[in-house]
């Protein structure tokens, strides 16, 4: 069932829980994600990162991406994210992403204001939904102990975005980073919690692969909406290869499975922690 962020998070948001959303890069994992979806009853966000369009290309990944969301039995919403680009944006609400994830926080705030809501206002007239970001997350390789306050999203600064540009979600910088961790970060909780109550909108934790238990269902009820998964599903289909390659077998046809079925497990247990979906 295809459909955008609203219809996914402002559900969830009134439920105190939250939304999974898995990039992927093949159709292998797109699938997989969406097996496990429907088996937990949960809506998913199945998405592909900017940078990761340079390894099959946006049509190609829109070209499975909504024949699987529109077969599935439980909401989906297809998301680009973490793009910095104007044109890649336009681009992607043109080929049919019913969410972007339009990223301008390198940028100064008054910048990324202008900049996201002029976006806002075109991804909305075409019947899909953006997202923003304020704060930096770093990527985990960066981090050398835990993040900066100075790095961090300041809770009024997040009102005053939200009600400017207009945006439908807005991924936050509470501690978090992308890509694996060295050591467990420290989440500002009580950031999130005041985030939460001043903005009054959908928050996204960016960086959930590799986090606690703990860590993300502390998040999610401090008031995080949807939590971003890639690296951990992205291990699980290479340790889905290793295995089958180790188990003696030859051909892609025979190790396909193994590696779906190692995504599906990955997956699964994120839904179990996201919380229940009534």
């Amino acid at each position: 069932m295809l459909t955008n962020l609203n219809d996914i998070l402002r559900p969830a948001l009134k439920d105190g829980r939250a939304v999974a959303q898995f990039n992927a890069i093949t159709a292998t994992m797109a699938s997989a994600v969406i097996d496990a979806a429907e088996e937990a009853g949960q809506s998913v966000v199945l998405g592909i990162e900017e940078k990761q369009l340079a390894l099959l290309g946006m049509e190609d990944f829109i070209s499975f991406a909504l024949p699987i969301a529109r077969r599935a039995a439980v909401p989906v919403a297809i998301h680009l994210d973490h793009c910095s680009s104007r044109e890649v944006v336009l681009a992607a609400l043109k080929a049919g992403f019913t969410s972007v994830n339009f990223d301008c926080s390198q940028a100064g705030f008054e910048e990324n204001v202008r900049q996201v809501a002029e976006i806002s206002a075109i991804a909305h007239a075409s019947g899909a939904t953006i997202e923003a970001e304020l704060g930096h997350v770093p990527l985990a390789a960066e981090m050398e102990g835990d993040l900066d306050d100075a790095d961090m999203t300041i809770p009024n600064e997040a009102r005053d975005f939200v009600w400017r540009t207009g945006v439908d979600a807005l991924g936050i910088s509470v501690g978090t980073a992308m890509g694996s961790y060295r050591v467990q970060p420290k989440l500002d909780y009580d950031r999130i919690r005041a985030i939460s109550e001043t903005a009054r909108i959908p928050l996204t934790l960016h960086g959930g692969s590799g986090l606690s238990d703990k860590a993300l269902q502390q998040a999610v009820e401090a008031g995080i909406t949807k939590v971003n998964f890639f690296t951990d599903i992205d291990i699980a289909a290479a340790q889905g290869i290793i295995f089958a390659v180790n188990s003696g077998v030859s051909t892609m046809s025979e190790i396909l499975p193994y590696e779906r079925y190692a995504i599906k497990v990955q997956a699964a247990e994120k839904f179990r922690l996201m919380g229940r979906e009534d």
